[in-house]
């Protein structure tokens, strides 16, 4: 049975169970708190949560879903038999319409009677100090199958949620086949509070988690998850010279790669656009050590477009820009590459300092460093690399504040880019002309527009924004038609400092996705009586529309599914 059958029968296994069908939510989350979306669950927190109701939105309390995740932690584990960066979880969720017994049951017959797989041993929480154990589930599992054998472990392993915090939480039932921790079940039915004492919930949830690399790999009976179909076929097109574990992470990265792009993100050197630069560099990295020609890597890309755009069909939807951006990140890292690997192969010995220097002059990344490096870099530790990194971003924060009059601009990282103060008034221009076409977005397409990500150098502003479809020519020319007349109008810009509950109260707009400090600085362009634009943003602005100059739409395209891009200028 093929991955892309496995993801079809266990969706129709759930909707047969009257269970609503929910598409894979974005890699770039909703939820500011998270750097990525890492769980099937993180699109229902709000359900669990009671912030919002299943039933009103799904026509159920109970919906399953093939979730895209994505996981930092593990990128430097990548290319033994388990780790992955980029993964899928198959998961089934109920909000109050079912709990353990109906759980267990589905889990069992969807496995044993419908994919014909032996169950080697489930796992219960044994309990501890304060928590019972859930002798329930171990009861269910006997009266499903009376022959299983039922491991019993404690909170670390078979217990879910917050330990010292606040949040909802509970015990777990996993299930093994052939060794391999396969499905994790968890029953929310408690609420944590912050000196650790639990009470029950009054609606217990449902919230399950299953590797779908991890399902293939079983229902195929191959001995770790790189022997499937989701990977086999891009090992085999990789020459054969390069090792098996090397092989494992241009594969590994290339699917994240694929994924990340078609989800709007962009290499960078801030938060998940950094992570997408690690990974295309990386591969960048071993395609100059083994030789590997540039047609190689657009024809695995291609592959990874084409096989898991069946599903997914935002690749499909985004396939140039994948390739386009892909090749623009492989000509600027290809320019010092070498002169990188030649100079890292001149160290005696690599600590965090020469690590972190090697990467601001090169573009090297950690995980290639720490490889190359062997033995001469065993005292060189992520942490270590990292630390020298924080530091580096304060002391570039510090300067640039003490350059440009405390506007607290980076250079090549975030929203704004300005090399010097000629391109700093450009950028400022750019910037306030970038508010004006939030706002009229939502003025003629509506308020449910959102902003999913910006990019501002001296030649141009970049907008990426919600909306399902493209847009009309006649949408087009009313959005900067709207956006010129705001200009024309000569409209005030102030600033005012406030609380960012506050600032919220008033009606200022704010990116979901970026945490704010207790205190903000809100622009509003126009008088209060008629406001044009109101945001949260920490600068720098004009101090008058009139000075932002002509505003010219260049072009407006897709970037993700539900996700759309506006390339603008002003002259």
């Amino acid at each position: 049975m093929s991955s892309n059958e496995l993801r079809k029968k266990f969706l129709e296994f759930f909707k047969k169970r009257e269970h609503a069908i929910v598409p894979s939510s974005s890699l770039m989350p909703d939820d500011p708190s998270v750097l990525l979306t890492t769980a099937g669950m993180q699109q229902f927190k709000k359900y669990y949560t009671g912030e919002a109701d299943a039933l009103q939105d799904f026509k159920s309390k109970n919906t399953a879903s093939v979730q895209k995740c994505f996981r930092t932690s593990d990128i430097d584990e990548v290319g033994d038999d388990t780790h992955l960066t980029f993964f899928e979880m198959l998961g089934n969720f109920s909000f109050g319409g079912y709990f353990k017994e109906e759980s267990i049951r589905f889990a069992h017959d969807f496995l044993v009677n419908n994919l014909n797989l032996k169950i080697d041993y489930v796992s219960v929480f044994k309990g501890t100090k304060g928590v019972p154990a859930d002798t329930e589930s171990e009861k269910i599992w006997k009266k499903v199958d009376p022959s299983i054998e039922v491991r019993k472990f404690g909170r670390e392993d078979n217990f879910w949620g917050p330990t010292g915090s606040e949040g909802p939480c509970g015990p777990t039932t996993e299930i093994y086949i052939n060794g391999t921790e396969i499905w994790n079940i968890v029953f929310n039915q408690y609420y944590s509070h912050p000196d650790g004492k639990l009470d029950p919930l009054k609606t217990p949830g449902v919230d399950t988690g299953m590797g779908l690399e991890r399902l293939s790999m079983v229902t195929r009976n191959v001995k770790n998850i790189f022997e499937t179909d989701l990977f086999r076929p891009l090992l085999n097109a990789l020459p054969e010279e390069i090792s098996e574990r090397n092989r494992r992470i241009i594969a590994d990265h290339l699917r994240g790669i694929a994924f990340l792009l078609a989800d709007g993100f962009r290499p960078s050197n801030k938060e998940a656009g950094y992570v997408l630069r690690r990974l295309i560099r990386r591969v960048l990295v071993y395609g100059e050590r083994y030789n590997i020609p540039p047609h190689v890597f657009e024809a695995l890309l291609h592959d990874v477009v084409h096989e898991y755009g069946k599903f997914y069909k935002e690749l499909m939807s985004t396939s140039d820009v994948i390739h386009t951006e892909f090749a623009l990140e492989r000509e600027k890292f290809s320019r010092t590459l070498a002169r990188g690997l030649k100079e890292l192969s001149k160290e005696s010995k690599i600590d965090s300092e020469k690590a972190f220097r090697l990467y601001e002059t090169f573009g090297l990344p950690y995980e290639i460093i720490k490889e190359f490096a062997g033995e001469r870099g065993r005292i060189l530790t992520r942490d270590g690399f990292d630390e020298e990194f924080r530091k580096h971003q304060e002391r570039s924060r510090a300067g640039l504040e003490k350059k440009f009059g405390g506007h607290g601009l980076l250079l090549d990282t975030g929203e704004l880019k300005a090399k010097d103060e000629a391109e700093l008034k450009k950028v400022t221009r750019l910037h306030t002309a970038t508010h004006l076409l939030q706002a009229a977005l939502r003025k003629v397409l509506g308020e449910e527009v959102k902003q999913m990500g910006s990019d501002i150098t001296a030649e141009r502003t970049r907008f990426d924004f919600s909306f399902p479809r493209k847009l009309t020519p006649d949408e087009i020319e009313k959005i900067e038609q709207l956006v010129n007349e705001a200009i024309s109008k000569q409209l005030k810009i102030s600033m005012e400092e406030m609380k960012f509950e506050d600032a919220q109260k008033s009606g200022a707009l704010h990116f979901f996705k970026q945490k704010y400090p207790p205190r903000v600085k809100v622009y509003t362009m126009g008088s209060k009586e008629e406001e044009f634009s109101k945001e949260i943003c920490g600068g720098p602005h004009v101090l008058n529309t009139d000075e932002v100059g002509k505003f010219v739409i260049l072009k407006e395209e897709a970037v993700a599914g539900g996700v759309r891009r506006i390339r603008a200028a002003v002259l």
